[in-house]
């Protein structure tokens, strides 16, 4: 007989399923049982005898043939009248680390990353990865359905795409290597190799001394590069593109999982685009905020997250033009004032997810900045030597994928929205 998941259960007359999944719950009445059966699809309610329940536990993997039958009282307007249950899988623990079945935060989000293949049981808890999940399927469809092409760029390099002070090295066969802290340089020299537009989903790695609700050491990015662009216009107008296909794909899959949340996304997606140092000057004349040099740090963040909302009621807001010193060498600088660059940082109610802009596509002035920089050209062959060949304008941006899953749930840390997190403390499990 072929399983059948909860989700596609419906009345067919007398006909026996099979179901497997967990005991989320025993309820043991005088004249009935029930138990709550859990796969990954969702939760069924089963009419069982006090024999076929006898030895089960919480947490038991089961298999279950019976009957669907209709009850409106039962959750979902479904229950299985039980023929037979078979234990598949014992338990030997003495007590839970935490609930599973009425879980209210009662534990400490150590605790729950201590256990995490149980806090993952919690149908709360996963039904973040569900919407995880629907995120990058929506990265991978949208930009497919714009001419993007999906690529695998290298994790171990040989130098920093952002700085050699936040990289971790590797011994690579008496070789000092690096784990790669963004595909900067290969999706650029994808564009050039003719790609012309390129996306990827993959690890990147930054040894940051920041121990934070919103920061990890591993993190998933969601990396976009394409070509023959107008300037850094079209690079926000494709996210802000990205941004409104993404909400519509998330009601259409994921409208279970943003209820658990009391989640309600907009209908209508409109993105205000401020320089930088006006989004400065607005938090000092509005809120008496200061400002470090050429940046907004958390704090004002925040508060210019408030200010959009309010004027604008939107939860996002483009931060364009910032300084060419606070910004990678490979930043393009703006023909007006060469010491601000054609870039931009996308923050999401508050927390920065995504940071891009346009890139020097001329060899010889990127040469002469990374001169000026006192960078080793040498160092960077590999990369430079694609500028040579006639490489278009081009740009793109990178968006983190816990942020974005953290922000549009609304989760206290980034570390919920990663499986396994690894952070400044945290290399297990």
């Amino acid at each position: 007989m072929k399983r059948v998941f909860i989700k596609d259960l419906v009345v067919k007359g007398e006909e026996t399923v099979l179901l497997k999944g967990w005991v989320h719950k025993i309820r043991d009445l005088s004249h009935v049982s029930f138990i709550l059966l859990r796969d990954k699809s969702g939760i069924i309610q089963l009419v069982c005898t006090k024999e076929q329940i006898k030895g089960l536990r919480l947490e038991n993997s089961i298999e279950v043939t019976g009957i669907v039958r209709a009850n409106e009282k039962a959750p979902k307007g479904l229950e299985i009248e039980v023929s037979t249950i078979e234990m598949t899988g014992k338990v030997y623990y003495d007590k839970l680390p935490f609930e599973v079945q009425s879980f209210k935060e009662k534990a400490s989000l150590e605790t729950q990353l201590d256990f995490r293949t149980i806090s993952l049981r919690i149908p709360k808890k996963k039904a973040i990865f569900k919407v995880q999940n629907e995120i990058e399927d929506a990265f991978r469809k949208f930009f497919k359905g714009n001419d993007f092409e999906e690529i695998h760029t290298p994790k171990i390099t040989h130098s920093g795409t952002e700085g050699g002070s936040e990289m971790f090295t590797v011994n690579y066969f008496n070789r000092r290597a690096f784990l790669s802290q963004s595909p900067q340089f290969w999706k650029q020299m994808m564009v050039g190799a003719g790609f012309e537009r390129v996306f990827e989903v993959g690890y990147a790695y930054r040894a940051e001394l920041h121990n934070t609700w919103r920061h990890l050491n591993e993190y998933v990015s969601l990396d976009v590069e394409m070509g023959f662009i107008k300037d850094e216009t079209d690079l926000m107008d494709m996210e802000e593109n990205f941004i409104r296909y993404l909400y519509k794909h998330l009601k259409e899959t994921c409208s279970d999982e943003l209820k658990l949340f009391n989640v309600e996304l907009p209908e209508e997606i409109s993105i205000p685009r401020i320089p930088l140092a006006k989004a400065q000057e607005i938090l000092l004349t509005e809120y008496n905020k200061k400002s470090p040099v050429g940046n907004i740090d958390n704090e004002g963040e925040a508060l210019f997250h408030k200010y959009v909302k309010e004027k604008y009621n939107s939860d996002y807001v483009f931060l364009t033009e910032y300084p060419t010193a606070k910004r990678p060498m490979y930043a393009m600088e703006r023909e007006e004032d060469p010491e601000m660059t054609k870039s931009f940082d996308l923050i999401f109610k508050g927390v920065e997810i995504t940071t891009g802009g346009q890139r020097i596509h001329d060899y010889e002035m990127l040469k002469a900045k990374m001169e000026r920089l006192g960078l080793k050209l040498e160092d960077f062959a590999f990369y430079l030597d694609t500028f040579k060949y006639g490489m278009p304008p081009h740009g793109g941006f990178a968006i983190g994928l816990e942020r974005i899953t953290m922000q549009i749930l609304n989760l206290g840390n980034i570390r919920e929205a990663s499986l396994f997190p690894r952070d400044m403390k945290r290399l297990t499990p």
